[in-house]
Formats: structure tokens, C-alpha cells, sequence
């Protein structure tokens, strides 16, 4: 179950319209209040003789305590909170929704339970089988205005209990360790625009690769301005010329005025603030150098494979002794897979590295203390990220080193089980698929190119290339032969002698 608080709003009239209104696409049906302040049937909207709904009797209702505060009122007093179950959960009864509605209005502290003449105006509306909407003004009955601190986590919590209480799926615990979803604002945007994917994911891929290839804060955003796209540095108001953070946008990401639209590192993911890679930054040794033999990078993918077989083996130990050195080696093994995805130019090794991402996140955005493994992947990434293959490298180097990242991506899901986190083992499990998929591409050979026969003989010898009891290497090479224009006689090419007769 998954519950989405959205940013409050001004008017609840017309929040109140759109609840009861047939939809964008028609798919509001069966519109009626679930829950509420009241008994539900004191707040149904009557029906008017024209067969619409007179919505003034609750509006007015709802509106009352915050007219009652007047200035001291908030601007925009509007709370409003969408509650949805998994597509395979059974249906609810009114009578569930109504329970997971007032949990959520208790542990958000807007309307906690005994306190239904003091607390704030709410109710929760029920226009489809799998979901409802809570809405409540914020603005309590007793003269207060209610607090809404970490209200989004107080519903999650709610969620979470009724998920245990009517047997529904479970959903990941909200840690922070997710990444930012792109919004349905900015997805319809990228659809209209034609993108394969939304910017913010993008711009994050685009922005972890380079972290994981560069050594100092100068070489990343060296290394952002060759990736094209658009920085933006912000400096200290008390220190002028320190750098406190930044931003990023796509050149082709633009706004209706024509303007970048921005997106700082901490917007992209928790651990892409600016300060959060300072630290992985410190721990990191010399940048290495920028060309490479042939010889040389078959020596960095064999040494980042023996690197990321070590880690496998240590992040499986570690566990149990030494808990913060294997989540820094899961940390740093998503950067070593995004500096080999942009390195190999795989589009699979790269949604293995979007996929690791979430399971080498520490909770709540905290950064492991660097460790000896971690490090070792560190250094093997930033060599990663140089070593560009070239046509007629070998390629059983590489197959050799993506199956390492699978045996790695096997011990991160090992260890996240271990530790009770189940969102972040399934994604390290993803990564695991992804990355044996990704090997197949080594081992499937290429389709053969089709040969276009252009006469009888050459369709004959396609279709049955070798005669009764010949052998591959006893068949000659194709001839290309040449039918003949006419049945007449044949004549030598070319300008001949003319006859006697004719001179004459």
C-alpha cells in the first residue's frame, strides 16, 4: 500500500469538485465518503433535482475552522493525501478504507483519536476499488493550527500497518534509500518531448558515473561539462569563492520561458549531494592516466575483476564483524558498475548499476565510514573510466570481469537479507539478472549476414550447400556464372577487323 502526501493546496472546493467529478478519463465510479470527522452519512453530498451533487453543505462544514482564524490562518490550508493498494491485493471494504483513513489521521497527529471535537476537519473519498483520498483542512477546531512535521512518514507507518493488519503486500519501509522518482508531471513531459526516459533520470545516471570516474571535486565537474550537460555551481554568501553545492540540467530540458530546468545533486539521490561526495572523494588516492594499450586495458578489466572478486568475499565476511566496512564496499561497488557501464557503452550494465544504486544506499542518506575494500573498488572505477575499449580488444576480459559484478551483486543482496532490508535486496537481485543478461551479449554470437543469391545457381547453392557426402572443406568456392543473352552464335568482344566486303 502506498500512500502519497501532495502539496497543500488553497481552495478545497475545488479539490472537493474533482473527487466527486467523473475524472480526466471517466474512471471515477462509485463516488461516496468512506470516513470521516463525522459519521459519513451526515457528510454525503445530497443529490439536487437535476441529479448533481450540492457540494456547499460540506464545503462549508470543512471551511469553518479556518475561517474561524482568520489572519492567523494559514495560506494555503489545504491537506491532501492519495492512498493506493497493489494491482494483486483484494479489494477493501468501506468499512477497511475507513480504518487505514483515521490511522493515518491519528499518526499524523491531525486528528488523533478521542480528539474528534478539537482536531481538524477531514474526510476520505472513495471514487474507485483500490484507492481513496483523505482530505482535511489545517486548521484545528479548538482556535490551533496543527502541525504537519513528517507527516509523509507518519503515513507510510500507517500504511505499513494495515498492510500487516489486512494481509496486503508489502511495500520497502520509506528509508531514504530509494532514489527520486521522476513526477507524472515530468514522465507526460518526456513522453510529449520524445525522451526515452525522464531527465532526473538522466541527469542522475549521468552524474553518479561521473562521481565514480573522478578523483577530486574539479575532475567531476570536469567531467560533467565532457558528459553535455549544463552546471550550475553554487558559491557560499559567507565565504565567497567556496563552493556549497550544485545543479544540473539537460541542454534539451527546457521550461515554456526557455530556461534549464535544474535539479541539485540532493533532488537526483541522497547521496549525491555535494558534501556526500566530498567524502567518498577524500578517501580516493591519484587520478590515473588517460591512455592506455591494448595490453594495458586487458590488465584493468582482469584487475577490476579480481578487485570485485575480493569485495565479493569480504562484503560476505564483513556482515558480521564489520558491518559499516560491507555497506562502503556496497557503496562503492554501484560506482565501479557505473564507471564500467559508460565504459563498455552497455545499456543493460548501466540498469544494472541504476538497480545497485538502491541496494548500496546506507538508510536515511547516511554515508559508511571508508574502509580497505571499498577503497580497492574506488580505484578499480576511476581505472574503469579510462580504459574506453577499442575495436579488437579482447572480450574475455570483459566477460570475465561482468560475471565478478554478478558473484558481487550476489553477496550485496546476501548481506541486505541478512539485514532484514528486502527493497534493497530485490535490487541488488535485479542487478544480479541484469548483469548475467549482459554477459550474454559476449557469448551470443552475432546473426550471420543474409547473402542475396542473383542467379539460379548461386539460390541452388544457398539453399543446399553442400552435396551428398561432401564435407565443409571439401566444397569449392562459389563461381559466379553468367547466362547467356542469346541462343545465336557467340561472337569475340571488342572492336574486331572489319571483312573485305565490308570495306568495299
Amino acid at each position: 500500500m502506498i500512500g502519497k502526501v501532495s502539496p497543500h493546496g488553497e481552495r478545497v472546493a475545488g479539490l472537493i469538485y474533482y473527487l466527486f467529478g467523473p475524472g480526466r478519463s471517466t474512471e471515477h465510479t462509485d463516488l461516496h465518503i468512506v470516513a470521516g470527522w463525522r459519521h459519513p452519512a451526515e457528510l454525503e453530498p445530497a443529490l439536487r433535482d437535476d441529479g448533481r451533487r450540492d457540494f456547499r453543505h460540506l464545503n462549508g462544514l470543512l471551511l469553518q475552522p479556518h475561517a474561524a482564524l482568520g489572519s492567523r490562518g494559514s495560506p494555503r490550508p489545504v491537506w491532501h493525501c492519495s492512498v493506493r493498494s497493489a494491482p494483486e491485493d483484494r479489494a477493501l471494504s468501506d468499512d477497511e478504507w475507513a480504518q487505514v483513513a483515521s490511522d493515518i489521521m491519528h499518526r499524523t497527529g491531525l486528528a488523533p483519536h478521542g480528539q474528534e471535537d478539537d482536531a481538524v476537519r477531514w474526510v476520505a473519498v472513495r471514487h474507485a476499488p483500490d484507492h481513496i483520498h483523505v482530505v482535511a483542512m489545517l486548521a484545528r477546531q479548538d482556535g490551533t493550527r496543527p502541525q504537519t512535521w513528517n507527516d509523509y512518514f507518519r503515513v507510510g507507518e500507517a500504511c505499513r500497518g494495515a498492510e500487516q493488519r489486512f494481509g496486503l503486500r508489502r511495500t520497502a519501509p520509506r528509508d531514504r534509500t530509494a532514489a527520486r522518482r521522476p513526477s507524472r508531471a515530468e514522465s507526460e513531459k518526456a513522453q510529449r518531448r520524445g525522451f526515452q526516459e525522464a531527465p532526473r533520470v538522466t541527469l542522475r545516471r549521468v552524474v553518479s558515473t561521473a562521481a565514480a570516474g573522478a578523483a577530486s571535486e574539479h575532475e567531476f565537474f570536469a567531467r560533467l561539462d565532457r558528459a553535455g550537460v549544463l552546471v550550475r555551481r553554487r558559491y557560499s554568501t559567507r565565504k565567497p569563492g567556496e563552493i556549497t553545492g550544485y545543479a544540473v540540467a539537460l541542454p534539451t530540458d527546457t521550461t515554456r520561458a526557455g530556461n534549464p530546468v535544474w535539479f541539485g545533486g540532493g533532488k537526483l539521490a541522497a547521496d549525491l549531494s555535494l558534501p556526500k561526495l566530498r567524502r567518498r572523494w577524500n578517501a580516493t588516492g591519484p587520478e590515473p592516466g588517460d591512455r592506455f594499450t591494448a595490453a594495458e586495458r586487458t590488465a584493468i578489466w582482469e584487475h577490476a575483476a579480481r578487485t570485485a572478486a575480493s569485495a565479493a568475499e569480504q562484503i560476505r565476511n564483513l556482515t558480521v564483524t564489520d558491518p559499516t566496512a560491507a555497506a562502503d564496499a556496497a557503496w562503492a561497488a554501484a560506482d565501479t558498475l557505473h564507471a564500467a557501464g559508460a565504459a563498455l557503452g552497455s545499456r543493460v550494465l548501466r540498469q544494472a548499476a541504476d538497480s545497485c544504486d538502491r541496494a548500496a544506499r546506507a538508510p536515511y542518506g547516511r554515508i559508511p565510514h571508508p574502509a580497505q575494500p571499498g577503497n580497492n573498488l574506488r580505484r578499480a572505477a576511476r581505472l574503469l573510466s579510462t580504459a574506453v575499449p577499442i575495436v579488437g580488444d579482447p572480450a574475455s576480459a570483459q566477460m570475465t570481469l561482468l560475471g565478478r559484478f554478478a558473484r558481487l551483486a550476489e553477496s550485496i543482496a546476501d548481506m541486505r537479507e541478512a539485514q532484514r532490508q528486502a527493497a534493497q535486496a530485490a535490487a541488488a537481485r535485479k542487478a544480479t539478472e541484469q548483469l548475467r543478461a549482459a554477459m550474454l551479449s559476449y557469448i551470443t554470437p552475432a546473426p550471420r549476414r543474409r547473402i542475396k543469391a542473383r542467379t539460379a545457381a548461386e539460390r541452388s547453392g544457398l539453399e543446399f550447400p553442400f552435396p551428398p557426402g561432401a564435407t565443409p572443406r571439401a566444397m569449392p568456392p562459389p563461381q559466379r556464372q553468367h547466362a547467356p543473352t542469346s541462343s545465336g552464335p557467340s561472337y569475340p568482344r571488342g572492336p574486331t577487323t572489319p571483312s573485305p566486303s565490308r570495306r568495299r
